[in-house]
């Protein structure tokens, strides 16, 4: 059985992690009152103070619903239609107007949507769900001075125009989930800090800004911990059919621990193919993991044990946790992953800066933008995916990370 290990911090650090990336089919709706999909709501008192009376704002929505990355973009689109139907139900009258469009996962296709989007007027972007469309759609949206916040996509090069330089920071793009680059030096820490295997394996894609940004900093904090990374095998979009010889060349480095900062995608083919060649190193996994128990045809069975750093888990005791894993469930037919709750909590933070702010949806969205901007560097936004979250003048936040393991073919906390 295949053990892969992914970080587990202390309470103390900020940890930053990561998401995905980019084509486009148009999935779209729009939400009022009318049609929540639950009569549980199951975030945020605010929500039942019927306190908004304005012309409804108008929300737009981008990610992938369908390709490779779908398992993404649907959970995402889901939560924030549920998001929005409570919202509107226990306000009495619409707060929202919302609308999703399908962009594959695709910088292109995420700009397309973006101006499909405008044309009906959006005044908030809430997406787009991963990085590379997030980082195309990102400039446009400085352009506009329109407010963009994202569940998901976690690069720095998301909120900054120059990756290496906070003072570049576009300043109306925000992130609800962690940037990428704490994450390679907290999985270096722990695996330096609890004695696992020093002897080191890395498999990742440099084409990828979360997977290549993730290794860099893995890489260098490996070398302030001592460990020793033995064999660093890359590959990209274009040629990861078949990872079974960069899995080759760490065993034949006698790895005895790999890193993998990739998707549960690529990360299904790497178990797969272990289990074949009977390399049992133990894994260590990153939070891009999260959908490989959805991988038709994968056996789960080699995922067994494998732990990573998410911002939710589902069956988690806490009561709003529980509420919104009912509904969504009720509402949709699955458990919602860590890309549903990080959708969620972006509606929700919205909600509470649109109300503090005194927000509403005569104002254009330039101003709307201006608004939210004071209210997401000034307020503390308790959620699913933690409470006391608070953002900075870079659009980055701050909350703690919760880590799941895989048991009995489910996320579980730890």
């Amino acid at each position: 059985m295949k053990k892969i290990v992914s970080s587990v911090l202390a309470a103390s650090m900020v940890l930053s992690l990561a998401a995905c990336g980019s084509t486009a089919t148009t999935s779209e709706s729009t939400s009022t009152a009318s049609e929540s999909t639950s009569s549980t709501v199951a975030t945020g008192e605010s929500a039942g103070s019927g306190s908004y009376t304005g012309t409804p704002i108008k929300i737009g929505g981008i990610g992938p619903v369908t390709g490779a990355a779908a398992v993404y973009g649907n959970a995402v689109k889901n939560a924030e239609e549920l998001a929005i139907n409570e919202i509107n139900a226990a306000n009495g009258s619409p707060v929202f107007e919302w609308k999703f469009e399908d962009d594959e996962n695709d910088a292109e296709k995420s700009v397309n949507a973006y101006n499909t989007l405008k044309d009906w007027d959006m005044q908030i972007l809430a997406g787009p769900v991963t990085t590379t469309p997030s980082v195309a759609v990102a400039a446009e949206t400085v352009n506009d001075n329109l407010f963009m916040l994202t569940p998901s996509a976690s690069s720095l090069s998301v909120i900054l125009n120059d990756a290496s330089d906070e003072s570049t920071a576009r300043g109306n793009v925000f992130q609800v989930c962690f940037t990428d680059p704490n994450q390679g030096v907290a999985s270096a820490d722990y695996i330096a800090d609890n004695g696992l295997p020093t002897k080191i394996g890395v498999i990742y894609d440099s084409s990828d800004a979360y997977s290549s940004g993730i290794f860099e900093k893995f890489k260098a904090e490996a070398e302030v911990k001592g460990l020793e990374i033995v064999a660093a095998e890359a590959f990209t979009a274009d040629n990861k059919a078949d990872l079974s010889t960069q899995l080759a060349k760490c065993q034949e480095a006698g790895a005895e621990l790999v890193f993998l900062p990739i998707y549960y995608q690529e990360a299904s083919q790497i178990l797969i193919a272990a289990d074949k060649i009977g390399y049992d190193p133990e894994f260590f996994g990153c939070d891009g993991m999260d959908g490989i128990l959805a991988i038709e045809g994968f056996d789960t069975s080699l995922a067994e044990g494998l732990m990573l750093l998410t911002p939710f888990a589902a069956d988690a005791q806490d009561e709003k946790i529980q509420a919104f894993v009912s509904a969504y469930e009720a509402a949709y037919g699955e458990t919602p992953n860590q890309f549903a709750a990080d959708a969620y909590d972006v509606i929700y933070s919205i909600y509470q800066a649109v109300l503090a702010g005194g927000i509403n949806g005569d104002m254009d969205a330039s101003e709307i933008c201006d608004a939210l901007k004071t209210q997401f560097t000034s307020m503390t936004f308790d959620g699913l995916t933690g409470t006391g979250m608070t953002w900075d003048a870079t659009g980055a936040i701050s909350k703690e990370p919760k880590a799941v393991v895989i048991k009995d073919g489910a996320y579980a906390a730890m």
